[in-house]
């Protein structure tokens, strides 16, 4: 073989070897993640009682979920749930990031690792867990309400239809209130502590210097996290389902999107109708995404100065 065919031969083999390299990634996702998409984008268009035996009904399936009242509870509760877990979690994940960034706050990593450990464990167990501690007259959360602001100890968190979401609530802060935490911590400690000692030489107080140093240098974190959280907010399925009996509650008051899914797609058996859901989920999930990036000022607004 003469040197310039050697030359032409390792030409090819390098250029051939990045697509060589990737080849295994884009094989996988084309499998198992471009296929099963268009796949349930055309089951949208039918109906199907199980993986067989497809029915081509078009738009209908849009239709019916559009007109039908338990979408629109599951949407509602979904909704309600996500409101007032980022109305809470994002507050006391700000303010414990806060309080553990303190140097004079001992046993900080201790601390840190405790309040983000619920979140290394799974919805299932959670739900089993606190499916305990909502047990009426012996579980630990009647038992603490009751010592503290005297509520009754037979108080049914699970049975009664209002106080379903409360308890879903409160059990998604002890779950996910460190996972925010952690974002924040990394936000803070990339502050420059320049701007602190300008801000209090200008006389700035604590308070101003929450709001006028820390608040915009986390402003991007803040951001990520509300994004994050509202799309996991909408993806709720595991919790309510193992807390509730594997079923929406009393009378739907745990019915969730994706619970609504399940029980179309997997219980009932009509995957078409199950796939109209899903992806009008994401879509609503990609309009309120654009939504809060565009106020918040980091997509399509003005740039922070």
């Amino acid at each position: 073989m003469s040197r310039s065919e050697a030359r032409r031969k390792r030409w090819r083999g390098e250029k051939i070897a990045p697509y060589l390299f990737v080849a295994p990634f884009i094989v996988l996702f084309l499998v198992f993640g471009a296929y099963p998409l268009v796949k349930s984008v055309i089951l949208s268009f039918y109906i199907t009682n199980g993986p067989s035996d497809p029915v081509f009904v078009g738009a209908e399936n849009y239709r019916f979920l559009l007109t039908d009242p338990n979408f629109w509870k599951a949407v509602r509760n979904t909704a309600v749930y996500a409101f007032w877990s980022l109305a809470l979690q994002i507050p006391l994940g700000l303010g414990l990031a806060i309080l553990l960034n303190s140097s004079w706050v001992r046993g900080r990593n201790f601390l840190r690792l405790a309040f983000f450990s619920p979140n290394l464990v799974g919805q299932v167990f959670v739900g089993v867990l606190f499916s305990v501690l909502f047990v009426p007259q012996y579980g630990l959360v009647n038992k603490a309400l009751h010592a503290t602001i005297g509520t009754p100890l037979d108080t049914r968190w699970l049975a009664e239809p209002h106080l379903v979401m409360p308890a879903l609530v409160m059990t998604s802060l002890w779950m996910y209130v460190g996972f925010q935490m952690v974002y924040f911590l990394a936000g803070l400690q990339s502050v420059d502590k320049e701007l602190y000692e300008a801000a209090r030489i200008d006389g700035a107080n604590n308070w101003q210097q929450f709001l006028n140093v820390t608040l915009p240098s986390i402003r991007h974190v803040l951001v990520f996290v509300v994004l994050v959280s509202t799309i996991g907010s909408f993806q709720l399925f595991e919790l309510p389902w193992v807390m509730l009996g594997r079923g929406p509650g009393p009378d739907s008051a745990g019915l969730t999107i994706i619970m609504y899914l399940y029980l179309n797609g997997y219980v009932a058996g009509d995957l078409g109708y199950a796939s109209a859901v899903g992806w009008t989920l994401a879509l609503g999930l990609l309009v309120i995404s654009l939504i809060q990036l565009r106020m918040s000022g980091v997509w399509g607004g003005r740039r922070a100065g």
